[in-house]
């Protein structure tokens, strides 16, 4: 869970108690996987599928991002 480690804390809340969140992190987490099988390759061929993969990525990271500053906005 090295994706911001300042949230460690709520990302193991999250990811427990919210559905929604939880499969996003899930998807960003298979989406990396499959970044770096590709990368392992060391194919130009596959660099347009890497970059694809890359952008749902960071859509993903942001989505969790965004989530992650709410719950801890909502938080006493």
């Amino acid at each position: 869970m090295s994706m911001f480690p300042e949230y460690r804390e709520k990302i193991a809340h999250l990811r427990a108690t919210d559905r929604h969140f939880s499969r996003l992190f899930e998807e960003h987490n298979l989406l990396d996987h499959e970044v770096q099988q590709l990368e392992s390759k060391h194919s130009p061929a596959f660099q347009i599928e890497i970059d694809a993969l890359k952008k749902q990525k960071l859509a993903l990271k942001e989505q969790l991002y965004s989530l992650l500053r709410q719950e801890a906005a909502d938080a006493p």
